[in-house]
C-alpha cells in the first residue's frame, strides 16, 4: 500500500515559482540596467527656456519603511527591497506576524548580509507596526489590504511621507462566446488556484457568455480533476494544492460559501471544506444571488463565483460599479470586443488572453488605482517609486530671463505680452 502523500501548507514547486523566482529575476533586472536608470535624465528645454539645460536626477528617498503580507512573505517582502536598495534608500522591513517561520529566515538572511543601519527586520503584530508607523520614514511601502491601507496612508499623513499601497479587489475576468475555452481553463484554473486562491491578481469572479457557459464549466472541471484529482478524498489528498493560511482564514473562506449556499447558489465543483486542517477545496460556484457576501467581499481563496451574461455592456456597467480592481482579465479572439473592454474600464493592469503574468513582467509598471492602490513596483517603475526624481536647471551665458526683469516699462510689457499672444492656441 503505497503511504499518503505529504501535505505541505505549498507546493515546493510553487514556492519556488511564487517566492523564489521573482526575486532572483528582479536582483537580476536591476543590476543589469541600474547604471542606466541612475543616470541623470537630460530633457530639453520648452520654449519659454530656451537658453537653458535641464536634467532629471534620481535621489533616495531616504528612510523607508516596508509592510509586507503573508500570502506571498517572501517574494512580496524582498521584491520591494530591491527596489529600495537599487534607489539607495536604507530600508525597514516588517513582514506579516502569520508566517513566523519565513519571517525568521529573512531576519537571519538580512542579519548576514546587511549591517543594521542600512535594512533591518522587524518581526512581530498590529503593535509592532503601529510603533513603526509612529516613525517618520521618508516613504512607506505597504502590501495588503484596502481597509489597512488606509491606515498606512493616514499614518504616513502625519509626516507627510510618500507611500505605495499594493492591495487588492475583486478583480474580474470576462470570457466571450469567441474565447479559446480550453486555454481559457486551462490558464484561469491556475491562476485563480495558484497558492489555493490566496494572490492579490487572481481572478476573483467570471462574468461567462451564456451560449458557451455550460462548455466554460466542463473545461474547468475537467482542468480541476486533472491537476488535483477526480473525487473529494483525491483533491484533499493532492500534494499540488496549497491549504489556506490558518483556520481564521479557513473560517472566513467557509463562510462565505455557506452564506452563498443558503441564498441559494449551487457548487458546480468542490464545496468540501475541512476547517481543522484549513482545507478548502478548488470550487466553482453558479446562481449567487445578489445579496451574497460573495459577490461583495474581496474572495482572496479558492472559490470561483461563474457568472453567466449576455450583454457585454452590463458586465462593463457592473464593473465600472463596483471599486476599481487591481487586474482585469478578457478572454476573447474578438480585436473589437478587446478594445471596448479595455477602454471602458479601469483597473491597476489588464491581461488579453491570459492572467497573473503581469506581475511577473518587470518591464511593466505593477500597482493598483484607488481603492486597489497608489503607486507602482517592479524593474524601473520600483527604482522610481523609491526615489525623488530631483529637476536640476543650469543657466546658460543667454540669459533670456533677463526679459521678464523690472522695471516693466512699456516696451518690455509689450514684448512680454506678444511673447503669451504666441503661445496662445489657435481658435477652432
Amino acid at each position: 500500500m503505497q503511504p499518503s502523500p505529504r501535505i505541505t501548507a505549498n507546493p515546493p514547486a510553487e514556492v519556488e515559482a511564487s517566492e523564489f523566482l521573482p526575486v532572483m529575476e528582479e536582483i537580476r533586472h536591476a543590476l543589469g540596467r541600474l547604471k542606466r536608470w541612475m543616470k541623470p535624465r537630460s530633457v530639453w528645454p520648452t520654449t519659454t527656456m530656451l537658453g537653458t539645460r535641464a536634467s532629471v536626477q534620481a535621489q533616495p528617498r531616504g528612510r523607508v519603511l516596508i509592510i509586507a503580507p503573508w500570502n506571498y512573505p517572501l517574494s512580496l517582502c524582498f521584491g520591494p527591497l530591491v527596489s529600495a536598495l537599487a534607489a539607495g534608500n536604507a530600508a525597514i522591513i516588517k513582514p506579516s506576524e502569520m508566517t513566523p517561520a519565513v519571517s525568521a529566515l529573512m531576519g537571519r538572511i538580512i542579519t548576514a548580509v546587511f549591517p543594521a543601519n542600512e535594512v533591518a527586520l522587524f518581526e512581530g503584530s498590529q503593535p509592532t507596526s503601529r510603533v513603526l508607523l509612529d516613525l517618520p520614514f521618508d516613504h512607506i511601502f505597504f502590501t495588503g489590504s484596502p481597509a489597512v491601507g488606509k491606515l498606512v496612508m493616514a499614518a504616513a499623513a502625519k509626516h507627510l511621507a510618500s507611500v505605495t499601497l499594493e492591495l487588492g479587489g475583486k478583480s474580474p475576468t470576462i470570457v466571450d462566446a469567441s474565447a479559446n475555452l480550453k486555454l481559457a481553463a486551462e490558464t484561469l484554473m491556475w491562476g485563480k488556484f495558484l497558492n489555493n486562491g490566496q494572490t492579490c491578481v487572481a481572478p476573483d469572479h467570471v462574468y461567462v457568455h451564456a451560449s458557451v457557459k455550460a462548455a466554460f464549466v466542463d473545461a474547468c472541471r475537467s482542468v480541476l480533476q486533472q491537476r488535483y484529482g477526480a473525487g473529494a478524498q483525491a483533491q484533499k489528498a493532492s500534494p499540488d494544492l496549497a491549504r489556506v493560511v490558518n483556520r481564521r482564514h479557513a473560517q472566513r473562506l467557509a463562510g462565505l460559501l455557506a452564506d452563498a449556499q443558503r441564498r441559494g447558489a449551487r457548487v458546480l465543483a468542490g464545496g468540501d471544506v475541512d476547517e481543522a486542517i484549513c482545507y478548502i477545496a478548488p470550487t466553482l460556484l453558479d446562481q449567487i444571488p445578489a445579496g451574497a457576501a460573495i459577490l461583495s467581499e474581496e474572495i482572496f481563496g479558492p472559490l470561483l463565483p461563474i457568472i453567466g451574461y449576455t450583454e457585454l455592456d452590463e458586465v462593463i456597467a457592473a464593473i465600472n460599479a463596483a471599486p476599481k480592481p487591481l487586474a482585469l482579465y478578457v478572454w476573447s479572439t474578438d480585436r473589437r470586443a478587446v478594445s471596448k473592454m479595455l477602454a471602458q474600464t479601469s483597473s491597476g493592469g489588464a491581461c488579453v488572453n491570459h492572467c497573473v503574468a503581469q506581475f511577473a513582467h518587470g518591464n511593466l509598471p505593477f500597482g493598483g488605482v484607488n481603492n486597489s492602490g497608489l503607486g507602482s513596483a517592479h524593474g524601473e517603475h520600483g527604482f522610481k517609486t523609491f526615489s525623488h526624481e530631483r529637476a536640476v536647471l543650469r543657466a546658460s551665458p543667454l540669459m533670456l530671463i533677463k526679459l521678464f526683469f523690472p522695471p516693466y516699462t512699456q516696451r518690455r510689457t509689450d514684448l512680454i505680452r506678444r511673447i503669451v499672444d504666441a503661445l496662445r492656441l489657435p481658435m477652432l
